[in-house]
């Protein structure tokens, strides 16, 4: 649950909002306990920005702990050392893993396990079929089972309505599996989900006009990578400025927008030429860094990546598609050392994403007719 632990980080300029939980996190065989920070777009921070997917194998492999073995050693850093003593944990790696999807929902405003959960329920009480009411069971199973608890938001009866209502006459309540639903007791579930139903009907919800209903799509992250060749499925290697896709400028042609970059940022026309036709865009960048360089670059070179950046999606209509394909996702770059084109961790400014969403909205402007 968000609550109020709202925290947030920057990307392309922009708040994400986040939240935050604890966690174990193992690493050289010692368990540190730590917070998770879980982003509307996805990413969550265990040491380290990750995806959902990626996210997942953390869990996996062990480095986001749910297990606490018996001795272990335990840290808190400089607060507090300790080792387990018959431990235990109330969490899985699958019950995480939902509970961090939800958190990621919740922070969108979209439905999450419990908000489709009562979807479901609303069907079943709309056409009250067998069908239906096995849908809404399902539903709620699908719920974490750490928050099943608490799932209609009600303090006093807490989940019981509902599990009575999904159970059906006659069935075995989730909390009271020996237990048997009486056709009195299901009659005041039905009443009770009525009652809710009447409440909200009175209390519509404000939609916002101009905002998406999911306005944070899943971030991509385009890690460091060193492609040295056209390939037949790149993905979204092909979003990096060093994807071997060879733009023409003024009537010059460069092996990728990152030669065309640093061939454009120095005074010495030879240097230029040497520059366009390295072998990779690491020499590139070494032997720009030895040339002179133009005045004014620092204050041009976005302009000048913006120019780029066109060029290369329009010259390359497959590639154009890629970026396409990343809907409306904060596309998160990595660059080595550079924290101005980087978003390297959260520490950078991100403008190699920025300026890729801003081409991938050009494109969806023109196909929409909106520009020429």
């Amino acid at each position: 649950m968000v609550g109020n632990r709202i925290t947030h980080r920057k990307a392309d300029g922009l708040r994400i909002p986040g939240t935050w939980r604890h966690a174990f996190i193992c690493n050289g065989g010692t368990f540190f306990l730590t917070d998770l920070f879980i982003y509307a777009d996805g990413l969550i921070d265990c040491w380290g920005l990750v995806t959902l997917d990626e996210f997942e194998q953390k869990l996996r492999s062990g480095w986001v702990a749910t297990e606490l073995p018996d001795g272990a050693r335990a840290s808190a850093h400089d607060l507090a050392a300790w080792r387990f003593s018959e431990p235990w944990a109330q969490l899985t790696p699958e019950l995480l893993l939902a509970e961090v999807r939800d958190t990621v929902d919740e922070l969108n405003g979209r439905p999450d396990s419990t908000g489709r959960c009562m979807a479901a329920v609303d069907v079943f009480l709309a056409d009250r079929t067998e069908e239906n009411r096995a849908a809404a069971r399902a539903a709620y199973l699908a719920i974490p089972e750490t928050r099943r608890r608490y799932a209609l938001g009600d303090m006093d009866r807490k989940d019981r309505p509902l599990q009575v209502l999904v159970a059906g006459p006659g069935g075995a309540p989730e909390d009271r599996p020996g237990g048997v639903v009486s056709q009195e007791v299901y009659d005041e579930a039905v009443g009770y989900f009525e009652e809710r139903a009447r409440e909200a009907a009175a209390h519509p919800l404000r939609v916002p006009a101009d905002e998406p209903p999911t306005p944070y799509a899943p971030a991509v992250h385009l890690y460091r990578s060193y492609p040295q060749k056209r390939l037949d499925d790149p993905g979204t290697v092909a979003l990096r400025g060093d994807y071997p896709a060879p733009v023409e400028i003024d009537g010059t042609t460069y092996a990728s927008v990152i030669h065309a970059y640093w061939a454009l940022s120095v005074t010495d026309s030879a240097v230029r030429a040497a520059v366009a036709v390295a072998d990779t865009s690491y020499a590139a960048r070494q032997l720009a860094r030895r040339a002179t360089q133009r005045e004014g670059w620092a204050h041009a070179r976005t302009a000048v990546m913006t120019t780029l950046l066109r060029a290369k999606y329009t010259q390359h209509p497959d590639l154009a598609e890629i970026l396409l394909a990343t809907g409306d996702a904060t596309l998160v770059y990595d660059e080595g050392d550079s924290l101005f084109w980087g978003d390297n961790a959260g520490r950078g400014r991100n403008w190699t994403g920025r300026l890729l969403e801003l081409v991938r909205s050009e494109m969806y402007a023109r196909r929409a007719g909106l520009s020429a």
